[in-house]
């Protein structure tokens, strides 16, 4: 891949707070008025999430909603309040639903027993259909993982790992607070293929404190030895107006144009190594099933970040797991002992949510259009959504100017496309497809887009 040219004038307009499109709109619109009780959703392929939020200590990167602990027995109880969920929430969904996909984040999943991770397993084979091949992917920290854990999660279905890598260089991963030598990563990994896992992902951060261009690059070429499947190269989210630890390295951090070199530099290493760039911060071999979404167009962005799966009801179980089902989210408690109290008083835990407008929708599958596929054909997006695209978006595709004049985008007769640049900046473009964002304050409410 060629270097893209990037000017520091384009860096400091485009640095600016914006979401991240996990969903449409974002999850602050979400409101506690929402109800999602008599809810009966119709039959469609199922994803479902589980939480599985204990740490044994704080990674000081981490904005992921978690629960710090050293008492081994809140996993198994956790795994009891996952059952009164599941049977709650097993009612509102079609009996005729499968499972296509199976998520386990965190948290770190690996802080569960083997015992509970097989519980787990044979809780959501007893309550939801399974599909005949399913992908089900498990989030490891190779500093908790065993052979008795990996077999647990064989004998529990799963077959993909996203392996919690972030940074090889031991300057950044004891100012994170994650020390993992590489020899442990090696041995996560070899145990994982051993054990007959079909795909296993790297997930790497750039943009974390102490990080330089050299120390990065070693980081890549650490992770590639490896061949991992995939990719998540996840752009650091510095949000110390919810996570105050991270103010603790703020003098540390990259600054944007040195971020933006740190990205560049991975699409470039990558893409030499023969990975395909997937969009944003994935990155896949050209025959994993991610790049296959990728070509027949049902890729698909959602809270777990790009999703093979495009059309599916997403289901979410475990404190703070959000779900996107039948035109709605809700997402569940925040904290622990509220989660716990709602399934007590056999009441869903949810405390929050949102029922998407007509207008969301079109919305939404433009903006999914231009994160997942780059590219939105004004006839078929026309033709899918029952509105003449460019007469609803007319003043949308107006506000293009400047992303076109910089090279951000292309406007064709036929359709609007992203540029190589242009994918730096993604979110920047989706932005301009977004009604809500003109009247919000941004700032303190997303992360940077650089």
């Amino acid at each position: 891949m060629q270097p893209i040219k990037v000017s520091l004038d384009q860096l400091r307009k485009y640095n600016q707070p914006g979401p991240r499109y996990t969903s449409y709109p974002p999850a602050t619109h979400f409101t506690e008025a929402f109800q999602v009780s008599g809810f009966r959703f119709q039959a469609s392929p199922l994803s479902l999430y589980f939480h599985l939020p204990f740490c044994k200590t704080q990674c000081l990167y981490c904005g992921c909603t978690n629960v710090v602990t050293g008492d081994q027995s809140k996993s198994a109880e956790y795994i009891g309040y996952l059952e009164k969920e599941i049977a709650l929430r097993k009612p509102q969904i079609a009996q005729d639903s499968e499972v296509v996909q199976v998520q386990l984040g965190g948290g770190t999943p690996t802080f569960f027993q083997p015992s509970e991770l097989e519980q787990l397993g044979e809780l959501i084979r007893q309550n939801f259909p399974l599909a005949g091949t399913v992908e089900a992917g498990v989030e490891i920290d190779p500093r908790s993982l065993t052979p008795e854990k990996v077999q647990a999660l064989c004998k529990a279905g799963f077959n993909r790992a996203s392996l919690g890598v972030q940074d090889t260089n031991l300057e950044v991963q004891k100012t994170i607070s994650r020390i993992q030598s590489l020899a442990l990563i090696s041995d996560s990994n070899k145990l994982l293929r051993e054990s007959g896992f079909e795909s296993v992902n790297f997930d790497l951060i750039y943009g974390l404190p102490s990080q330089t261009e050299s120390t990065f690059l070693q980081t890549l070429e650490d992770s590639l030895i490896f061949a991992p499947d995939r990719f998540a190269i996840y752009s650091y989210a510095h949000i110390p107006w919810i996570k105050s630890f991270q103010k603790s390295f703020e003098d540390k951090l990259p600054d944007p144009e040195l971020k933006m070199r740190l990205l560049q530099l991975t699409i470039e290493k990558l893409t030499e190594a023969g990975y395909v760039y997937i969009g944003m911060d994935h990155f896949a071999k050209p025959d994993d099933g991610m790049a296959r979404a990728l070509n027949n167009g049902t890729l698909q962005r959602n809270f777990q970040g790009y999703s093979t799966h495009k059309g599916v009801d997403l289901h979410g179980f475990g404190m703070s797991a959000i779900s996107h089902a039948g035109g709605n989210y809700f997402q569940n408690e925040k904290e622990l002992d509220s989660y716990y109290a709602a399934l007590d008083g056999s009441s869903l835990p949810i405390i929050r949510g949102y029922e998407m407008t007509d207008d969301d929708r079109i919305r939404y599958q433009a903006i999914m259009h231009i994160m997942c596929n780059l590219y939105i054909d004004y006839a078929s997006l026309s033709a899918e959504l029952g509105v003449d695209f460019t007469d609803y978006f007319k003043a949308d595709l107006a506000s293009l100017d400047d992303l076109e004049a910089d090279g951000l985008l292309q406007r064709e007769e036929a359709g609007l496309r992203v540029t190589p640049l242009g994918r730096l900046f993604i979110r920047i473009i989706a932005m301009r497809f977004d009604a809500y964002l003109q009247a919000e304050n941004r700032k303190g409410r997303y992360s940077q887009t650089v």
